[in-house]
């Protein structure tokens, strides 16, 4: 998910709000009940410790989805940025840190925050932004935070009711979303293993949001109106980083770390700066001499935000499946920063795929649990190049893929002719696989104008 960072005058003013709401932030804890089954076998002679695991977590404990989405990174560094056709002089948008940098996890933190790490630490705003690892490339952090904490509030409201009916609203977007759960069988399930199908449910329900933000950015949806995020949608870190932050999610809750607010900051501040450690950050300057070497390739620094051509290389291939988009040593070993970089390509290094259960202990979890997202008017326009039949009434998580399909198609036209235009580029367009004939949509020359111009608005 993600929202571009604006320029100064812009930030202070959200920076201003944030302050003024932070006392009402979301606040919680949880008390799990035991069962009889638990106080029995606790009180046993010897305890039968899958038994005394039967707790009960209250349908009350249920959280709140997070409404915040955290300032985030156009993937790049020191970008240009200008307001409408107007650039603004002498500023760089400067998004990457180093993993000392990063600060403590706040739970839907959105614009501010200010937390411990530990219990015996001070107090620290999460500093968000690109850092690249060697294992998993480039990981936005504002990704992998929200797609935690959505992990983490979809936990609490569907293991109280795990195995009912359900329908939980999300927030809005491109149109009104929920999840619908339908009913299924758990009395074959032990304690441990209800706990463990919800967080699984939860992580993969909670990466699937993400999959949808992507949707909704290319289709022309905004956190601030004034500031379109088609140079966001499909960015080739954004699902790797919210597939990284639903399985640190599911990391804590499988450990049990996230009975209140507080031990679930803790935790997820501590689990996210061991995992970025062990995908081999670098340093913050090496990150940038990484945007600088494949400056014109998979990015252009010619370009001012929020131009959706700022990014060139894309990624399109939703699913339950991510891997990492890695700089090969070809892309800087001839560039001026080789020295700086040298070091981390003295070892090779395989990189580091990541995947989502979609399927435990004969559960399926797109049998019984499906996201629903509907088209407001105001974005009907933007998927004229997509069959009606797909979204007109609306479309589940299980059409994601085939509607990113369309997207990558319209995008392969428009960047061809950008890229037509500036020779200078070194990026190499490649065709996407073609949907078949018989799907294909008839534009008019006026649809494709008009789609043409929302994706460069």
């Amino acid at each position: 998910m993600k929202k571009i960072n604006l320029p100064l005058a812009i930030t202070s003013l959200g920076f201003v709000l944030a302050l003024t709401a932070c006392s009402s932030r979301n606040e919680w804890e949880m008390q799990a009940l035991p069962s009889e089954v638990a106080v029995g076998a606790a009180l046993d002679d010897i305890p039968d410790n899958a038994l005394v695991r039967d707790i009960i977590l209250p349908e009350h404990a249920a959280l709140a989805m997070p409404m915040s989405v955290r300032p985030c990174c156009a993937f790049g560094a020191d970008q240009k940025v200008a307001m409408g056709l107007l650039p603004i002089p002498f500023y760089r948008h400067a998004n990457t840190v180093q993993l000392d940098e990063i600060g403590a996890h706040a739970f839907d933190a959105g614009s501010y925050s200010f937390e411990k790490s530990s219990p015996d630490s001070g107090k620290s705003t999460e500093n968000n932004g690109m850092i690249y690892t060697r294992k998993g490339g480039f990981i936005d952090l504002a990704h992998v935070r929200d797609t935690a904490d959505n992990a983490l509030a979809l936990f609490y409201l569907i293991k109280p009711k795990l195995g009912q009916a359900q329908s939980i609203e999300l927030p809005l977007e491109i149109g009104h979303r929920t999840f619908e759960l339908e009913e299924f069988d758990i009395s074959h399930l032990t304690a441990s293993e209800r706990w463990e199908l919800a967080a699984s449910m939860a992580a993969r329900l909670a990466f699937t949001m993400a999959e949808a933000h992507e949707i909704s950015q290319w289709h022309g949806y905004r956190s601030f109106s004034l500031w379109t995020e088609a140079v966001s949608a499909y960015s080739i870190e954004d699902l790797y980083s919210n597939m990284l932050g639903a399985k640190i999610a599911l990391a804590v809750l499988t450990n049990n770390l996230a009975m209140t607010k507080q031990q679930y900051n803790y935790h997820m501040t501590a689990w996210l700066a061991s995992t970025l450690e062990w995908l081999e950050p670098v340093s913050k300057d090496q990150t940038n001499a990484l945007f600088r070497a494949i400056d014109g390739n998979w990015w252009d620094s010619n370009e001012a935000l929020p131009n959706k051509f700022v990014l060139l290389q894309r990624h399109y291939a939703l699913g339950n499946k991510q891997s990492p988009y890695i700089v090969s040593k070809d892309k800087v070993q001839g560039s001026e920063d080789w020295a700086l970089l040298a070091s981390l390509y003295e070892q090779p290094v395989k990189p580091h795929n990541l995947s989502l259960a979609t399927e435990m202990f004969g559960v399926q979890f797109d049998d019984i649990a499906v996201q629903h997202v509907s088209v407001d008017e105001e974005f009907k326009a933007s998927f004229a190049h997509v069959p009606e039949a797909l979204w007109a009434d609306g479309f589940t998580h299980l059409q994601f893929v085939e509607i990113a399909k369309y997207d990558q198609q319209q995008d392969y036209i428009l960047l061809k002719q950008h890229l037509a235009e500036r020779p200078y580029l070194t990026h190499k367009i490649v065709e996407p696989s073609q949907v078949e004939a018989a799907q294909q949509p008839t534009l008019t020359s006026e649809s494709k104008l008009e789609i043409g111009a929302q994706l460069n608005e």
